[in-house]
């Protein structure tokens, strides 16, 4: 395994932009955590399979959105984070019902698109903040639905440098969770709806957009939702009958809005939000006999 300490890795030629020591904090929404040894922000998808293809085997991969189900610990991420820029935001129509979508695309971009072209039942991305590799990847969801339910298939790019097709079956969906190989990289996806009423579909995007700003922390710096719900429960309700409503760790806090909010109340690193979140999932435990999930993402290394 290669890592941070490795003087230098031999990395190919690229058209696209790479980054040595390249920060992360600004990148995600924490505002916090350690540097990449390598940042790639791909031309392409040519230019993204061909680098990978070149690459060392031995040298980690990992593909980064919009960073806000994520925590980068304050040591770094060894190897090559890519980054998905403005070539992989496009969204496309390609039918009546079918979208063709960027990796790099958000999903208020998705939603607005699906509005203007009259298709409806991709309402809910409008509310995760996070791009269609993110959903994918993830199996996004909220509101009651989730990636798996609009997804027709995806290209990849492996760790290889192959280029690949996936039909959502080959995915094994299950609650924020794929099966995707380590190291792929979702370079674009065809979501599909059904016809609607551009009228309606923006009164639900407004819905679901008012219902976010009221119950949830958006302006401050989070992570988004930090556990999985368990079978039958809300992740926010356990958090809170546990006593940990406000729970601070250094620069770190439970939100007192949305108890399944983690907040950087400006200094914290990701030490701090970590340990509060298994100090919260250990008096989980201890409370209900439930022992939560992390459904934010943790990558690299600890200092």
């Amino acid at each position: 395994m290669v890592s941070l300490a490795s003087p230098t890795i031999d990395l190919p030629k690229v058209r696209g932009k790479l980054t040595a020591d390249a920060p992360l904090a600004p990148l995600v929404w924490f505002k916090s955590g350690g540097n990449a040894q390598w940042l790639f922000e791909p031309a392409d998808v040519e230019d993204l399979a061909d680098f990978l293809a070149g690459l060392d085997p031995e040298v980690p991969v990992m593909a980064l959105g919009l960073g806000s189900n994520l925590i980068v610990r304050d040591g770094g991420v060894p190897g090559v984070v890519v980054r998905l820029g403005k070539p992989f935001a496009r969204v496309e129509r390609v039918d009546a019902t079918t979208l063709k979508c960027g990796g790099g695309a958000s999903g208020i971009l998705v939603s607005s698109t699906a509005r203007d072209a009259g298709i409806t039942g991709v309402e809910f991305l409008r509310s995760i903040p996070g791009t269609v590799g993110g959903f994918v990847r993830m199996n996004g969801g909220a509101y009651g639905r989730e990636t798996a339910e609009v997804l027709v298939e995806c290209e990849v790019v492996l760790r290889s440098g192959e280029r690949r097709t996936l039909a959502v079956e080959a995915l094994g969906y299950t609650y924020r969770h794929s099966e995707l190989p380590e190291g792929a990289v979702v370079v674009s996806a065809c979501l599909r709806g059904e016809p609607g009423d551009p009228a309606a579909i923006q009164a639900e995007m407004d819905r679901i957009a008012a219902a976010r700003e009221e119950s949830q922390p958006l302006r401050s710096k989070t992570g988004g939702s930090t556990f999985k719900n368990p079978p039958g429960d809300k992740a926010w309700r356990l958090v809170d009958a546990a006593g940990c409503r406000g729970l601070r760790k250094g620069g770190a806090q439970v939100s007192e809005k949305h108890t399944n909010f983690l907040l950087n109340l400006g200094d914290a690193t990701s030490a701090d939000i970590e340990e509060l979140g298994e100090e919260v999932r250990a008096k989980v435990k201890a409370s209900s006999g439930i022992e939560l999930e992390w459904e934010i993402q943790r990558v690299g290394v600890g200092k």
